[in-house]
């Protein structure tokens, strides 16, 4: 156990010096306490707090702990929102203070990669919001680009699309097929090969599995 500790820090670290050549602020966390801790000092009162449709965040549980802070929360996973009131609330967390959001893969290299359906995540992490802070597990590090989109693929896309019971034929096989569905959840691809120069980005690492 301490040798794949010990490996994993490495691993990030290497991930973290990458990231900051690339002009992103990075941070290494050992645990969800101290992630959580930081997290919310970075929330003001008062604040509209964006999130990404994220389950790292969720595990988290810091959309819970914004009543404590004051927040707004601007979350279009509430439940019994319409369609028209999620496609607001998407709008809205464009010009949040602060969006909350993880990433499908992180490279070693230091880059930052997603895929999207519809591009409300990608969009508010690269321009609009005041802050981003991106959440990732040591799960989500990948040697490459190559990688990245490859665990996006095999992994992070079919298990979401298991998780929202698309009809999809990688919810039913665990891998992707590069359908032609209407329902594809994979549309955009993103990789931030530096940081967008108008937008404060932080990059909030931790040596623990999160998310898909």
């Amino acid at each position: 156990m301490e040798l794949k500790k010990w490996h994993s820090e490495k691993i990030i670290f290497r991930t973290i010096k990458a990231l900051e050549s690339n002009f992103f602020k990075a941070e290494f966390f050992s645990n969800r306490d101290s992630l959580l801790t930081q997290i919310l000092k970075d929330i003001k009162p008062g604040e509209k707090i964006g999130f990404g449709g994220s389950v790292t965040i969720r595990e988290l549980g810091i959309v819970e702990r914004l009543k404590e802070q004051d927040a707004i929360a601007l979350d279009h996973w509430k439940e019994g929102l319409e369609p028209h009131e999620i496609a607001e609330i998407r709008m809205a967390q464009l010009t949040s203070d602060l969006f909350l959001t993880s990433a499908n893969a992180i490279t070693e290299n230091g880059e930052i990669v997603n895929i999207d359906g519809i591009g409300n995540r990608v969009n508010a992490m690269t321009f609009g919001p005041k802050k981003v802070i991106i959440v990732a597990g040591i799960n989500k590090i990948v040697p490459d680009i190559e990688a990245a989109i490859d665990r996006i693929k095999r992994v992070a896309a079919p298990m979401n699309a298991k998780r929202l019971n698309l009809p999809l034929p990688c919810a039913e096989t665990g891998h992707c097929h590069d359908c032609n569905s209407d329902k594809r959840i994979c549309r955009i691809i993103s990789i931030l090969v530096k940081k967008p120069s108008q937008t404060d980005i932080s990059v909030y690492l931790i040596n623990e599995e999160l998310g898909y």
